[in-house]
C-alpha cells in the first residue's frame, strides 16, 4: 500500500504497548497518546515545505532554512484527535488548529457531521488530520471529503492504530492521501473496534465511559 507509512521506531512501540494496557491510567493514557504524537510528527512533517531566510551568527551573515508553521493546519476530529493534535503543536508550534465534528448515527451506521471550523484560505495550506483510530474508516473518508470541499495544497491523515478494512476504505475513496500510523492491527469485531486496539480512545483520554 504506497500510500501507508507505518512509523515503528522503538519509542513509538514501547509508547503504544503501555497505552493498550487496560490497567493504564487516564492520565497516562493521555499522557503517552502526547509523547507518540510529538514522535509521530517528526516523520509525518518530512517533506514540509520550507524556505532560505537570512540570518546573523555571532560569527557573520548567513542563511538558513525555515518552515513556515502558519501554512500547516491540523485538523482534529474530535474527540480524541485533539490530544494527537497538542502532541505535534510542540514541534510546530505556530501550526493553525482545525475541528471536524463526527458520530456515527447507532442504528444507521451513518457518519453526522455536528461541527466544521477550519482556518481561512485553506487552498493554500497543507493539512494533517488527527485520529488516533481508522477503524472501519467511514469517519476518516468524511473527514476529507469534508476537507476536499475546500482544495487545501495537500491532506495527509495520522491515527495511532489502523484496522485493515479501515485502511482499505481510506485508501479507495482517497488515493491521494497519505496515511501515518504507528500500527496495523488484526481487525475489526462485530461492534466495529479494532483488535486488539486500545480500546476507546476518547473515552481512555478523558476518563467517560
Amino acid at each position: 500500500m504506497e500510500q501507508l507509512t507505518v512509523i515503528d521506531h522503538p519509542l513509538i512501540e514501547h509508547k503504544l504497548t503501555l497505552m493498550r494496557q487496560k490497567e493504564t491510567s487516564t492520565n497516562d493514557f493521555r499522557r503517552l497518546m502526547t509523547e507518540i504524537s510529538t514522535l509521530m510528527a517528526y516523520e509525518v512533517l518530512r517533506d514540509i515545505p520550507m524556505h532560505e531566510i537570512t540570518i546573523d551568527t555571532p560569527m557573520e551573515t548567513t542563511t538558513g532554512r525555515v518552515i513556515d508553521g502558519k501554512k500547516v493546519v491540523i485538523a482534529a476530529v474530535l474527540r480524541a484527535g485533539s490530544q494527537i493534535a497538542d502532541g505535534m503543536l510542540t514541534v510546530v508550534p505556530g501550526a493553525r488548529i482545525g475541528h471536524i465534528g463526527l458520530y456515527r448515527d447507532p442504528k444507521t451506521q451513518v457518519v453526522v457531521e455536528y461541527y466544521f471550523k477550519m482556518p481561512g484560505d485553506l487552498h493554500e495550506r497543507d493539512v494533517v488530520v488527527t485520529d488516533p483510530l481508522l477503524a472501519t474508516g467511514h469517519s476518516a473518508v468524511a473527514a476529507v471529503d469534508r476537507l476536499k470541499e475546500y482544495s487545501p495544497r495537500s491532506i495527509k491523515f495520522v491515527c495511532l492504530v489502523a484496522s485493515p478494512e479501515g485502511l482499505k476504505i481510506l485508501t479507495e475513496a482517497h488515493p491521494d492521501v497519505t496515511i501515518y500510523t504507528a500500527a496495523v492491527d488484526r481487525e475489526l469485531n462485530a461492534d466495529g473496534y479494532i483488535l486488539p486496539g486500545i480500546g476507546d480512545a476518547a473515552d481512555r483520554v478523558f476518563g467517560t465511559d
